[in-house]
């Protein structure tokens, strides 16, 4: 079935994934639309605004939806969606930023990623989106930056997902991250139609590396020794495994990493996992829970403490938390020719899709 969309702010969904969902005012509805009818309720109420982010909602999972006159009516007598019932966060398969041409107005959306692997792919990067600064387009995509976090690549890069050359890229990398003061180059391909582009920007000097976007359902399981953690609590485990495996890293990256998993824990449900040894935290990984769908990882484990399961359990702890939030989904990224995306795939991940993270110096 065709999806529906509510509209919300960036700051409306995160309190949406506080309550648990969206409740209809007494006597009244949820307001919903088609995706040929959200521009113009997006038009009537957020003209102009670039905060604005589409629900992508499963029409089978919702109840007491009834197509209604709008309020205020339609000039050619749309009707419009209206869900007498609670909209629980588990039916927004996702959400995504929904940004106002130059006058104000919207335009329809495009496709909308509806089954696991476009779910899977557009997680992070939607997470990424709603965290940032400030964004502009590109061609086939989008460029993000945030101010403050200079120092972290994936809170300013490209991101491309429709058609675009290498020399696109290239260009569009200089043009806006140059004009934004970095001192990198950083561009993140989303799909399988993106491989010649990927190899024309090995081929203009860039670092590529291939990845592959993995997907699991969520199973229940318990991990006792898992626990919750506050985000401060892991500088530590995060500082030891980052100058291990970058040893010219200093602290200012490592607190702007802290400081950016924070940012986006204004824009989504994020949770800190962590195993302690001897009251200290030694293994830890993130989970994301963006409605119905979550995102997962990367783990850390200190050297000394490798071994002993702490990854295992740290996965079935992220898949059992997701499953309690009424997530299907639980994606994630592996380098394409490294030994975790083999480790993924024994505990239920399987690849469904292919993406390439290119940098280069400015």
């Amino acid at each position: 079935m065709e999806p529906l969309l509510h509209l919300e702010t960036t700051a409306g969904w995160r309190a949406v994934l506080a309550a648990g969902g969206i409740d209809p005012p007494t006597g009244g509805f949820v307001h919903l639309s088609t995706p040929a009818q959200v521009a113009y309720p997006a038009g009537y109420l957020y003209a102009g605004r670039d905060d604005v982010v589409l629900l992508v909602l499963d029409p089978e999972r919702l109840d007491g939806v009834r197509f209604e006159d709008g309020d205020p009516p339609h000039p050619q007598g749309w009707q419009f969606p209206h869900a007498y019932a609670r909209v629980p966060a588990s039916a927004v398969l996702a959400t995504m930023p929904y940004r106002p041409r130059a006058d104000g107005g919207f335009d329809p959306p495009g496709r909308l990623p509806v089954t696991v692997a476009e779910r899977a792919a557009r997680v992070d990067p939607a997470i990424r989106r709603r965290a940032a600064g400030e964004e502009l387009p590109v061609t086939g995509g989008v460029a993000i930056r945030s101010p403050g976090f200079e120092r972290r690549w994936s809170a300013n890069h490209l991101q491309v997902t429709g058609p675009a050359t290498a020399a696109e890229v290239d260009a569009d990398a200089d043009r806006v991250l140059g004009g934004w003061g970095l001192p990198y180059r950083v561009a993140y391909l989303y799909g399988e139609h993106l491989a010649r582009t990927a190899r024309g920007l090995a081929e203009r000097g860039w670092t590529v590396d291939a990845e592959v976007t993995m997907a699991a359902r969520p199973t229940p399981g318990a991990a006792p020794r898992v626990e919750q953690i506050d985000l401060g609590g892991l500088l530590p485990l995060w500082t030891a495994t980052r100058r291990t495996r970058y040893p010219d890293i200093d602290d200012a990256e490592v607190r702007q990493m802290l400081d950016g998993h924070a940012a986006e824990a204004a824009v989504t449900d994020v949770r800190f996992l962590a195993v302690r040894e001897g009251g200290e935290p030694v293994a830890a990984t993130v989970l994301k829970i963006d409605g119905a769908t979550a995102s997962f990882g990367p783990l850390d484990t200190l050297a000394a403490s490798r071994g002993r399961g702490h990854g295992n359990a740290l996965v079935t702890a992220a898949l059992e938390l997701a499953r309690q939030a009424g997530c299907d989904v639980v994606a994630l990224d592996a380098l394409a020719e490294d030994w975790p995306r083999r480790w993924y795939a024994r505990r239920g991940f399987a690849v469904v899709g292919r993406s390439w993270a290119a940098h280069r110096p400015a």
